[in-house]
């Protein structure tokens, strides 16, 4: 006579419950709204498809260097870029989608004996947005903002970093005190703030990875008057 199979899971214990079928359903549906959201980018020409350059070559350091602050707090970073806004992210900002750039700055101290120290890491975030409602765009630093009557004139802003504290005094004051320490600078399209279909953008194609090359620093508090004094001052950020 033959045994029938044992149950394993008794019918009102079986791992198939009604919460975890709502929660498979959620993560399908999800999934197939980031996949509609990711076609309609590619149907409105957005940037999805095959990488076209790379995005350090997009983004050029101009000048840069360290001089003191004019606080005599530290010392401060003038920078100027010089770059082209592709045209699948000028058609995200007048679609309303905000793009946010991060001038990152980071400071070592040279140790033979082990890898080098990071002492300091800042990053500086500019908001750059379009308001239909004014038809002016909008560059924002932490809660300042500032509106302009045209695309060119708000990245002509952007483009320039004067005076930004980027060492505190304690750590050092002149060039004498940054003997061992080397630091670097650079721009960059933050990706990681964009809705999540323009993320995926980003990994698949240049323009939504607009970025400069790591720019080694110098001290040159002699030509600190080369970055136009038109510059707004950034705020003063403790390392």
């Amino acid at each position: 006579m033959d045994r029938a199979a044992p149950v394993l899971f008794p019918a009102a214990a079986r791992p198939e419950t009604r919460q975890s079928i709502h929660v498979v359903v959620w993560r399908r549906l999800r999934a197939l709204m980031l996949n509609c959201a990711v076609a309609l980018a590619a149907a409105s020409g957005w940037g999805i498809g095959a990488p076209t350059a790379l995005a350090a070559d997009r983004v050029v350091v101009t000048q840069a260097h360290l001089a003191p602050s004019s606080n005599s707090e530290g010392v401060a970073l003038y920078a100027q870029f010089d770059f082209e806004l592709p045209f699948v992210l000028e058609d995200a900002i007048n679609r309303g989608i905000a793009l946010y750039f991060a001038v990152d700055f980071e400071m070592f101290r040279s140790r033979w004996y082990w890898f080098d120290k990071k002492v300091v890491d800042q990053t500086l975030t500019y908001r750059l947005s379009y308001s239909p409602l004014t038809r002016q765009y909008r560059l924002g630093r932490g809660a300042l903002a500032q509106p302009f009557d045209s695309l060119d004139e708000a990245l002509d802003t952007l483009k320039r970093v004067s005076g930004w504290h980027v060492i505190d005094k304690e750590l050092a004051q002149s060039e004498a005190d940054l003997k061992g320490y080397y630091a670097q600078m650079r721009l960059r399209l933050d990706t990681a703030q964009l809705p999540k279909p323009f993320q995926v953008a980003a990994l698949t194609h240049s323009d939504w990875a607009l970025a400069s090359d790591w720019y080694a620093l110098g001290w040159a508090p002699a030509v600190a008057a080369r970055v136009p004094s038109s510059a707004p001052p950034v705020p003063s950020t403790a390392p």
